[in-house]
């Protein structure tokens, strides 16, 4: 009966939003929102011990913000839980605080609360602030740790910090990044900001006026909190509850959610430099001496740093020999990726390298003890009735003794994943290393990876979630949610839903495959086709965008280009993307042509609607790298499955990316263009055919063009 009444008023609510904005409705985005209170009235009718959780692809154009707004708030309004919306970036996530929710609080008579979550860094520490103005000497010492150089503040600099302090006094500024009046670059932000383990929380002096906390508070009254998915992960692995609600009591909406499973393999993820763990190592060392001399620390502590210091720096040396050795084996340097890589098969250690792994794993962890032990002695001084200069010390110096127990960890996580080896019979981690030039030479990086982030978001997610929908556009892959499923280790109970987009495909699109003769697996004549091409297909008044899979091959069709085609081309390399777009669009707006070249990131999220972009020009199907350490680690453990991980793995990938790389062209209904695929194989290979079905139904034009 509840569950009627709350459809009922979310119709209501429906009905008063397309009448405020003189809207009629649309199918997608009723079936979308009929979807959603039907998966999760469970939550209301009785108790279930398994989370309703539902995947909805929505095409371009369904109104999937509104559609989740209204489906999801109301009933977790009626259970008490809190919605909790993630989005894949901070713009996105924007967008919906202040534009999207607005406007359906505005055009409704439907009431709730909402706040924007943001992380640690977003805001500006108190402490750091008014340590930068005092001159504190800590500051040097914590950027000595990441490897940069702080110099003294300058006149500009001081002016910057004292304008902060007293718009924070004034109640002008909430301390937030974003809402100061100009723009602030990351080497005026990063002095001013911490992140958890540099955070003393209700032991600092500024906590009762933390921006980051005040923040924070607001969530607690919030009936939506709208936060971003790194933001939530970082909730989860620390338990859920930390940062955001409990995960018990939240309904997750993720948006552009086919982000997620990577999102997650990043976050937990491992990785060190040896010589910049030797470096770092060599500063905890004069650390710990500035807490003997504050009296900080007793005698004790400093010499069993000393020794535990001195044997990790004895170990990371052999083991730089070791992997030395290694790398002889990989593949050459590239000019175009800055790297040499070694990929352990199936990430498995050789014994040598996991013994030696094992000895730092121990030194790691007896040296993550000590820090701790250090770490309860700080918030003793702050806590107690200690002097108020020894508070003061230990206040200032906190911030660093986080950053090295982050540090420390990090080593830790790192060296005991290649110390230990992966379970029978569960999906390997990928394990690689790489070479990159530093100013004194040479640095080995040493990674570790999950390849699914299944087992990662079954533990953390899925099974301690109230409900959860997953929604983007891009969410199956050859018609099929096979994938999302693989890679997210969605519950067998998962619901799934493909809205199409109501776009005129076929009139306002042509997607064209010209004639080439030429595979682009022959990488040197396919770069000459395409350079050869571009000056047919364009002028020097188009607005285009062109996609790469290798960054190799844009640089060398940018080079292979008459200077006067070179002029006209915003690479992604020579500029920050949204600076790249603001210039695209000037160029446009003067009337003048311009083309984005660029590489995976720019095949989604980037929004250029009607005369920005009228061009799609795409140098192949986007396979994944085949060097990627990842993806390379998940394949071989496809095939010693009996599986094809071509077929299973790259083709269905491939297709999504093809999507969303069609995608960029239209954006309304009122948008046209064409979208040029320079890849035969789309037509004359089985799995091709198998992709061009899957991309949306524009007027296809198959070798009417010849560019051979």
């Amino acid at each position: 009966m509840l569950a009627e009444e709350l459809k009922k008023n979310i119709q209501f609510t429906y009905t008063q939003l397309l009448k405020s904005r003189g809207l009629i409705p649309r199918y997608g985005q009723k079936k979308m929102i009929a979807e959603i209170t039907n998966n999760l009235e469970i939550l209301i009718e009785e108790d279930s011990a398994v989370p309703p959780i539902s995947v909805i692809e929505a095409g371009t154009g369904t109104g999937k913000t509104l559609a989740y707004l209204l489906g999801v708030i109301p009933l977790a309004q009626k259970l008490g839980y809190k919605t909790v919306i993630s989005t894949a970036t901070i713009a996105l996530q924007e967008q919906v605080v202040f534009k999207d929710i607005p406007e359906v609080l505005e055009g409704s008579d439907f009431k709730f609360t909402f706040a924007l979550a943001k992380g640690r860094r977003r805001y500006i520490c108190l402490s750091k602030l008014n340590m930068l103005l005092d001159g504190s000497d800590s500051l040097q010492a914590l950027m000595d740790l990441y490897g940069d150089e702080l110099t003294d503040p300058n006149d500009d600099d001081k002016s910057l910090y004292e304008s902060m302090l007293s718009e924070l006094n004034n109640g002008n500024w909430s301390g937030d990044r974003e809402d100061w009046k100009n723009p602030l670059s990351d080497t005026k932000w990063q002095p001013l900001t911490v992140d958890r383990r540099q955070c003393s929380g209700a032991n600092c002096s500024y906590f009762r006026n933390c921006c980051f906390y005040s923040a924070r508070d607001s969530l607690e009254n919030a009936d939506c909190i709208v936060s971003n998915h790194d933001l939530v992960l970082t909730d989860l692995a620390m338990g859920g509850g930390a940062i955001l609600p409990e995960p018990e009591k939240c309904i997750y909406v993720f948006d552009e959610a086919h982000h997620l499973p990577i999102k997650s393999n990043n976050h937990f993820s491992a990785f060190t430099g040896i010589r910049g763990t030797e470096k770092w190592l060599g500063d905890y060392e004069k650390f710990v001496d500035r807490l003997i001399k504050y009296e900080l620390i007793t005698g004790d502590q400093q010499k069993k740093s000393k020794r535990l210091t001195e044997n990790l720096i004895e170990l990371l040396n052999t083991a730089w020999l070791l992997f030395e050795q290694l790398l002889e084996t990989g593949k050459p340097p590239d000019k175009y990726e800055h790297d040499i890589r070694y990929i352990f098969d199936l990430g498995v250690i050789p014994e040598e390298v996991r013994n030696l792994s094992a000895n730092l794993a121990s030194d790691f962890s007896r040296l993550t003890s000590s820090l701790e032990k250090i770490d309860v002695d700080f918030r003793k001084v702050m806590d107690e009735n200690s002097s108020q200069e020894l508070v003061r010390l230990a206040e200032e110096w906190y911030p660093i003794l986080g950053a090295n127990i982050d540090r420390a960890e990090s080593n830790l996580t790192l060296w005991l994943s290649y110390a230990n080896q992966d379970p029978e019979d569960s999906v390997p981690k990928a394990r690689w290393l790489s070479v990159k030039e530093i100013d004194n030479g040479s640095e080995i990086d040493l990674y570790s990876s999950p390849v699914l982030a299944a087992a990662n978001l079954q533990e953390h997610l899925w099974e301690k979630c109230g409900g959860a929908i997953l929604t983007s556009a891009t969410l199956s892959a050859l018609g099929q949610f096979a994938m999302i499923k693989q890679r997210a280790g969605l519950p067998d109970q998962t619901n799934y839903l493909r809205i199409p987009s109501p776009f005129d495909f076929a009139n306002l699109a042509k997607f064209v495959i010209p004639k080439m003769n030429c595979d682009p697996s022959d990488t040197r004549k396919h770069t000459a086709l395409l350079i050869d091409a571009i000056p047919k297909l364009l002028t020097p008044t188009s607005a285009a965008l062109m996609l790469f899979s290798s960054r190799r091959q844009m640089l060398e069709v940018l080079e292979g280009l008459p200077v006067t085609w070179i002029d006209l081309i915003l690479c992604q390399d020579d500029y920050q993307k949204a600076q790249l777009l603001k210039y695209h669009r000037q160029r446009i707006d003067e009337g003048e042509g311009s083309i984005i070249f660029g590489l995976a990131s720019f095949a989604e999220g980037i929004d250029l609607p009607g005369k920005y972009c009228q061009h799609v020009l795409i140098a192949k199907i986007p396979f994944s790298p085949p060097n990627d350490p990842i993806e390379k680690t998940l394949a071989s453990w496809l095939e010693m499955k009996g599986e094809n991980p071509f077929m299973t793995l790259s083709v269905p990938d491939a297709a999504m990316r093809l999507v969303q790389a069609s995608g960029r062209l239209l954006r309304s209904e009122k948008d046209s263009g064409r979208i040029t695929l320079f890849d035969e194989r789309i037509v004359n290979r089985r799995y091709g055919k198998a992709i061009l079905e899957s991309i949306p139904p524009y007027r296809k034009e198959i070798f009417l063009e010849d560019l051979s």
